[in-house]
């Protein structure tokens, strides 16, 4: 069952709630990993491109904001590689999980000044249908495979 949906007031509002939860402090995923939330990443997450480079806020996806922390630490997430359409090609390196109601939630994993992987939230929202197929196809994501791309 995932998280009840987020209504507040506005634009304004979600990103207040988005810096306050996912900007003090990393989160950590349900196998350790540290995710680490920038401020700007609220613009590619929350809207929407209607026409070329016009942008637009999307309620439905800032509603489903709370489910970024849930989809992290849910064991029954599942995570697999994500698609670089410039190369056409899978990257250990960037991780797409996905759980409630087909919501994917995409990260780009580093490696810290001690070695260790850390991960940076790129972006989140709810699958549509017909592009479900192409995330369930993508190879799963493991963390050795990671280690060796970085």
């Amino acid at each position: 069952m995932p998280p009840p949906l987020l209504t507040l007031a506005d634009q304004a509002a979600y990103q207040q709630h988005f810096v306050q939860t996912y900007c003090a402090g990393p989160l950590a995923t349900r196998d350790g990993i540290p995710v680490y939330f920038k401020r700007q990443s609220f613009y590619h997450a929350f809207f929407e491109t209607v026409m070329h480079k016009d942008d637009t806020f999307s309620p439905d996806r800032a509603e489903r904001m709370d489910w970024i922390a849930a989809t992290l630490a849910d064991a029954a997430t599942q995570c697999f590689q994500g698609w670089i359409a410039k190369t056409k090609s899978y990257d250990p390196a960037r991780r797409v999980e996905l759980r409630y109601q087909n919501f994917v939630v995409v990260l780009f994993m580093k490696k810290g000044q001690n070695g260790q992987l850390k991960a940076e939230f790129l972006t989140c929202y709810p699958v549509v249908n017909r592009r479900l197929p192409k995330v369930l196809a993508a190879p799963v994501w493991n963390r050795v495979d990671c280690e060796n791309a970085l």
